[in-house]
């Protein structure tokens, strides 16, 4: 009986620890998106130039790291609204560009719309169906790696096909990381709601940026 006891204890313990690590995570996502959307407007509205890809990949896997280090403290809170900030302050810069198009203003909210609705339901749907989607973890940090060379790639040697195509992998790839991240924390697999909000954050990110793309190239506009 004691036996039965301890384990039905340890098992309300374990839920209420994922709830804990669930609830922090999605409060501290709301907050980072609120703070780079309005790093990001005031990019816009200074007309702020982007830092170039040499210096946001260095400040995006600089903060990254920190980040990382200090999960366990308060100054990792810090550390991500840093990295939250400033990856909406090179956000800002490319909104200007796609917002001086013909149709920009459609463009930028149909991401927009698209990102958000995207993620609610696939959230929605790990959390109702509790699905364990951990077997997805391999191929996605294989898939991520791939997508980013590629898009490296791209820019470097101007190849707008392979640029496209490397969008609509990650649209792709970061639907299927929202999925498996929900699981991870539903599931125990992930118990740092830093770390879990730096990952949702990221593919959100990625996912909004790369509609951006596949919409302006599907609209003509580039």
């Amino acid at each position: 009986m004691n036996i039965v006891n301890s384990s039905v204890t340890r098992s309300q313990t374990s839920a209420l620890a994922t709830n804990k690590v669930l609830r922090n995570t999605y409060a501290l996502l709301s907050l980072t998106l609120l703070f780079s959307g309005a790093v990001a407007g005031i990019s816009m509205a200074l007309n702020l130039p982007h830092p170039g890809l040499i210096i946001s990949l260095a400040g995006y896997f600089g903060l990254l790291f920190l980040t990382t280090k200090f999960r366990n403290s308060a100054i990792g809170l810090l550390c991500v609204f840093a990295l939250t900030g400033f990856m909406g302050y090179t956000l800002g810069p490319i909104l200007n560009q796609y917002l001086a198009l013909s149709n920009g203003s459609s463009i930028v909210m149909t991401a927009l719309g698209g990102t958000g609705a995207i993620f609610l339901g696939l959230s929605a749907y790990a959390l109702v169906s509790r699905k364990d989607f951990s077997f997805m973890g391999g191929f996605l940090m294989v898939g991520i790696l791939v997508a980013f060379l590629g898009g490296l790639g791209a820019l470097f040697f101007e190849m707008p096909l392979l640029s496209l195509a490397v969008s609509g992998m990650f649209v792709l790839l970061m639907s299927g990381l929202i999925l498996y991240e929900t699981s991870n924390i539903i599931h125990g697999g992930e118990t740092n709601y830093i770390m879990a909000t730096v990952t949702l954050y990221v593919s959100i990110y990625n996912l909004f940026l790369s509609l951006l793309q596949l919409l302006g190239v599907f609209s003509g506009e580039e």
